[in-house]
């Protein structure tokens, strides 16, 4: 029997210059339970395998390894499956291989919450965005001032960047025995958090204890968010995910699930400078919930954007 509380699930692909930052973070975990750390390569071209390779002759109880040869995820293949079907600890910790922790307390914390709370299936906590890089604070993932519970609604209508993926750490079985709504989906870890949130509470601990890489030229964003044309792909599969999740719910949440898929509407629209028709019709009264601050940088980008391209220009030389 291995005891193996926590498992750590690790997908990598061209992070050479990244993962050793996130192994180091794995390693630097200070708990009173085992846990592993499970890195599924998919067939990276770079010298991100032989630096994982470095790191299991050090740590092979530890470190336990995929490495592909024919990348999978260009084949369609959820390439996160790999790690967890092999894993073995009740609890799942998520961290791709651009990412990285910073706080060596950060499972004890989320453990001792969750063993202490049998009803929870999702906890996650507050992040930085760095810079992939120089690692430089860009902005912060806080979805809230202080601990809470999330609901299922508002799991769904906080989206994908609701919860840095890095932050989750989740009951096992609930991945490993998942419905087909994450398995279709475009992306993983909202549906997931969705799915998460159906089954148990979801827990924010008001924390900054992992960082989230911005800017890396291999993310999932970089290569999937590059053009508008893909956006609006990506954004007509998530409308097709949640329809999907509004019949597996038997519409419980049907009027959240439209009004989601609306905000992302909205959001494409103001992103094509269509000022004129978010203020209007349906996505009226999303325009007029949006705070002052918001509805005035819309004002200024429609009637006048030299104004607003000088504001934030010096916003940034305060900031330097």
């Amino acid at each position: 029997m291995d005891n193996i509380l926590v498992s750590i699930s690790c997908i990598t692909y061209n992070h050479e210059k990244f993962i050793a930052d996130a192994i180091d973070s794995f390693l630097m975990q200070e708990t009173n339970f085992k846990f592993e750390i499970l890195i599924h390569d998919d067939a990276s071209t770079d010298r991100t395998a032989y630096k994982i390779r470095e790191y299991e002759k050090k740590y092979p109880d530890l470190i336990k390894t995929i490495y592909q040869t024919e990348n999978q995820y260009s084949k369609g293949v959820l390439v996160s499956r790999f790690n967890y079907e092999r894993a073995k600890g009740k609890y799942l910790a998520i961290c791709e291989g651009d990412d990285f922790w910073t706080d060596p307390n950060k499972l004890q914390k989320q453990v001792d919450y969750m063993e202490k709370h049998p009803e929870c299936s999702l906890c996650v906590h507050a992040g930085n965005l760095v810079s992939a890089s120089e690692r430089k604070l860009l902005s912060q993932n806080r979805p809230n001032s202080k601990n809470k519970i999330f609901t299922v609604a508002e799991t769904i209508e906080g989206g994908g960047g609701l919860f840095l993926t890095n932050s989750m750490l989740c009951l096992t079985e609930f991945v490993q025995n998942r419905p087909n709504f994450i398995e279709n989906a475009p992306v993983e870890d909202y549906p997931l958090a969705i799915n998460l949130s159906l089954r148990g509470t979801v827990y924010y601990i008001d924390e900054f204890m992992s960082s989230y890489r911005v800017g890396d030229s291999g993310s999932w964003t970089a290569r999937n968010l590059s053009s508008f044309e893909k956006k609006i792909k990506h954004f007509n599969e998530i409308a097709d995910m949640l329809d999907e999740i509004n019949r597996y719910t038997n519409f419980q949440y049907e009027n959240v699930l439209t009004r989601t898929k609306k905000r992302n509407q909205f959001s494409l629209l103001l992103e094509q400078r269509k000022y004129k028709e978010v203020k209007i019709g349906e996505f009226k009264d999303i325009y007029l919930e949006l705070g002052y601050k918001s509805r005035i940088i819309i004002f200024l980008e429609q009637y006048y954007p030299g104004i607003l391209r000088f504001m934030i220009s010096a916003k940034r030389k305060l900031i330097r």
